[in-house]
């Protein structure tokens, strides 16, 4: 009897696992999609973009502001996304250093001469952020993307350049 008990406990643990498996997979088809590393300097595969809601725009890339394209900042506007900040120039570990109001307020404001408006969104180059940046940004009203946002949404990169490739991403 405890034999035949034990069985079912089993197979009913399984099925419970199996069950929050194929929602966590249902929510990640749902939920909006993203592309990380958004900028005139890196290429991105126009796919990508099609099939991603919300854009994260690095600001300024290898020194160069999105400001300076226009043609790209008008394109991109036009695509009718949700566009957000991804770091201020996308060098790793950027924000694990302090970062003050200026620093990132200098991102924000080549956002605004690009876009017409400031980005109320902010993730970290690579998701690495302290906890004072991350208090730093909130102070500056911006919602910040982080891990937990990775997990529940598929978050494409340019270039494919992320930990995973874009087909893994779109796979799973």
């Amino acid at each position: 009897m405890k034999k035949k008990l034990s069985a079912y406990i089993i197979i009913d643990i399984v099925l419970i696992f199996v069950l929050l498996l194929m929602i966590f997979l249902l929510i990640r088809q749902i939920l909006p999609r993203q592309v990380d590393d958004f900028s005139p300097g890196i290429f991105c595969e126009p796919e990508v973009v099609e099939k991603s809601q919300i854009l994260m725009v690095v600001p300024i890339f290898e020194n160069v502001s999105i400001a300076d394209n226009k043609t790209w900042c008008e394109q991109t506007l036009a695509l009718n996304k949700t566009l957000g900040l991804h770091g201020v120039y996308h060098t790793y570990n950027e924000f694990l250093t302090p970062r003050d109001k200026e620093y990132i307020q200098k991102g924000m404001e080549e956002f605004i001469k690009c876009f017409g408006y400031y980005p109320k969104i902010f993730e970290a180059p690579q998701l690495a952020l302290s906890r004072i940046n991350e208090k730093t940004l909130r102070g500056l009203n911006l919602e910040v993307y982080g891990y937990p946002f990775q997990l529940t949404h598929k978050v494409y990169h340019c270039s494919d350049s992320g930990k995973y490739s874009n087909r893994f991403i779109d796979f799973v």
